[in-house]
């Protein structure tokens, strides 16, 4: 019985990584302005999601750093949108097709807008997606000891950070750690994605049948 979670996140993320290895779809989001790398405060931001064929809609949903996934927005093949609680517009967001090209675009971007932005589309009952992360960039400060004079790092975010001189078998550990970590970060993404797909599944399925 110990081992069903961890059977239950492996099967989760094989369930994923299906629609990937598939090939029949090909999905990429990405930032529009290839020269961005990281959002700005109070600024728009533009992401866009690719795809290599016409298909029948895409969500947009955001995970945020503590892992929970928000609703954003479904557009539809004829680019009709639905926000939070049924809307059809957004006071943060816009969201449209362009061809077959889906995108969303925050109005202005603020500290809760930070995470992990998912395309997300079932086709075929298939599941495929793709995101970017829209992170503000991470600054590292540094300051001198006044006994030893060492410098001292400030690591806001980043776990995976190696620190100035590593001990070899150190950064061997830490390199195992960021692994794992990895790894498990993703199998509890699939998850949840597949958890908020059945639950929008069963709410569709309970309004055409009532």
């Amino acid at each position: 019985m110990a081992r069903a979670p961890a059977l239950l996140l492996l099967l989760a993320l094989e369930l994923c990584c299906l629609g990937i290895r598939g090939h029949r779809y090909q999905m990429t989001a990405r930032f529009r302005d290839r020269n961005i790398k990281h959002p700005r405060e109070g600024e728009q931001l533009e992401l866009e999601c690719l795809t290599n064929k016409d298909d029948s809609g895409m969500f947009w949903i955001r995970q945020d750093m503590g892992g929970t996934l928000h609703f954003i927005v479904f557009i539809s093949s004829l680019s009709r949108t639905t926000f939070e609680r049924n809307e059809r517009t957004s006071t943060r967001f816009w969201a449209w097709k362009d061809g077959t090209i889906y995108r969303l675009v925050v109005k202005s971007f603020t500290p809760q807008d930070e995470g992990n932005y998912f395309c997300l589309m079932n086709s075929n009952q298939m599941l495929y997606f793709s995101f970017v992360p829209a992170f503000f960039l991470v600054t590292t400060t540094a300051a001198l000891t006044t006994a030893a004079a060492t410098n001292q790092t400030d690591i806001t975010r980043d776990p995976c950070l190696k620190s100035p001189a590593p001990d070899t078998s150190k950064e061997k550990e830490l390199n195992y750690f960021c692994d794992i970590l990895i790894w498990v970060h993703l199998s509890v993404t699939c998850l949840l994605l597949l958890l908020a797909l059945a639950i929008t599944i069963m709410l569709c399925q309970c309004k055409t049948h009532p």
